[in-house]
């Protein structure tokens, strides 16, 4: 059995964090002690890990209160969790496209030569008109 601050340390998740999945109910209300301490069982300490994993990689609370439903099944096919995961792929690559033609805008922008003056300053001008943007970001 473990502390709620062992369980933290163990799996990098802060208290409030571990408190906020309990009320969400991607982890179970674990026993209490005598004491009402929050006693933990291995059981928790695999879901949180996975909970976290799955947040570190970007999914969402309701990807993975799906997640963690399929993996309640063991005997079910991967099917669901595949299309999860490729759909979340998918978000990621559209994300990663646009911060592409953001990066390429700002370093356009930034290679403006300017006279010094913020009255004539490329990045204030850019940012007051988007029509001098060389693309729809």
């Amino acid at each position: 059995m473990f502390s709620i601050g062992q369980i933290s340390r163990q799996t990098g998740v802060k208290i409030p964090t571990i408190r906020y999945y309990e009320q969400m109910g991607l982890i179970t209300a674990p026993a209490r002690s005598e004491g009402n301490q929050r006693r933990y069982t291995n059981r928790e300490l695999e879901r949180l890990s996975f909970i976290k994993h799955a947040r570190d990689l970007g999914l969402s609370i309701e990807a993975i209160r799906d997640l963690t439903a399929l993996s309640d099944d063991p005997d079910r096919t991967c099917e669901d969790a595949h299309r999860i995961a490729h759909n979340h792929l998918g978000a990621v690559q559209e994300r990663i496209e646009k911060l592409q033609r953001l990066e390429a805008e700002l370093s356009r922008i930034v290679a403006e030569s300017d006279s010094g003056h913020i009255g004539n300053c490329s990045v204030i001008r850019a940012l007051a008109d988007h029509a001098l943007c060389s693309d729809d970001h």
